[in-house]
């Protein structure tokens, strides 16, 4: 079973759902014919063991376990699928959605989303439950890959006949800003980070990649600093505003989204005046971390909307 001792990355959190998810969409416009990076394969209870079980008897099985519900999900998926892809066909990206397919989640042990397995030999021989950037999974990916080289190493008869990895097809160019923001949260620089997403914004205001990003940063900013267990001894008193805010933000980045978004709504309920315009202003800016597509979007808007009138 995979190992989850390891600490997750703060920085992770925003690795950049935005940009990532820009450079895959561009990455697929851009590539045709047959360099093209084959697309994830989408697993359910009932293909789970044709597509990873028995593909894994011969090549790697990369098992991303996502849901719609966790901002995490959104962020790491492009970056594995970017990384997986640049193999040319050495390791299978396969995806599982967990409210879809639950008994698959249950049936490997996984206790949050986002968790990533490596199925290889029909077991999952390692992985991790948190949310990386793409330079941790390449390293991760390697050392995974060393060891399959050395498993096939010890047994030649068992390797299988796989293509040559082919060149990356180039795509257009990523907008700079995004490649900044990436470039100043593998720096550290949120602050930085944030600078670029806002210009991307002043310059293309509906832009999604950029509005997920700048809300992400956001949640590290100020969660970077919290001690989870003071917030939720905090908490328990209902009039804690700022705690209520910061379990809230804490509650996002563990992929708990309609629990931040009801507790952020029952305050709205109990506050009025400024208090009840910060909560709202706070509740509508953890909506930009999520895409505008997502279901838990929809019910807490209107949740917030009978709170308020």
């Amino acid at each position: 079973m995979a190992d989850f001792s390891r600490p997750g990355s703060l920085y992770g959190a925003v690795d950049l759902g935005a940009r990532k998810q820009a450079l895959d969409a561009q990455a697929r416009r851009g590539a045709t014919g047959p360099q093209a990076a084959a697309a994830p394969i989408e697993v359910t209870e009932d293909t789970f063991n044709s597509e990873v079980v028995e593909r894994s008897r011969t090549v790697p099985v990369i098992l991303d376990l996502w849901s719609s519900r966790s901002p995490g999900s959104a962020q790491l998926s492009p970056a594995l699928e970017n990384v997986v892809g640049s193999l040319g066909g050495r390791a299978v990206l396969a995806r599982v959605n967990v409210d879809v397919s639950p008994q698959i989640a249950q049936a490997l042990r996984v206790q949050a989303v986002p968790t990533v397995l490596a199925i290889f030999q029909g077991q999952a021989v390692t992985g991790f439950q948190q949310v990386l950037p793409e330079p941790e999974i390449r390293r991760w990916l390697d050392e995974l890959m060393g060891a399959v080289e050395q498993f096939y190493e010890a047994n030649p008869d068992l390797r299988p006949d796989l293509p040559e990895a082919a060149d990356e097809p180039e795509g257009p160019p990523a907008d700079p800003d995004l490649v900044a923001a990436e470039e100043a949260i593998d720096k550290g620089d949120l602050d930085g980070a944030k600078a670029a997403y806002e210009r991307l914004l002043a310059r293309v205001p509906g832009d999604e990649d950029a509005r997920m990003g700048l809300a992400g940063v956001g949640l590290i900013q100020r969660t970077i600093s919290a001690d989870p267990a003071e917030i939720a001894r905090r908490a328990e008193d209902p009039g804690d505003i700022e705690a209520q805010l910061l379990s809230a933000d804490l509650e996002m980045l563990a992929g708990q989204v309609d629990e931040a978004f009801a507790r952020l709504v029952a305050t709205v309920k109990r506050t009025s005046g400024d208090d009840r315009d910060r909560v709202r202003k706070h509740l509508l800016g953890l909506f930009d971390a999520l895409p505008a597509e997502d279901p838990s979007l929809a019910k807490a808007r209107r949740a917030l909307a009978s709170a308020l009138f």
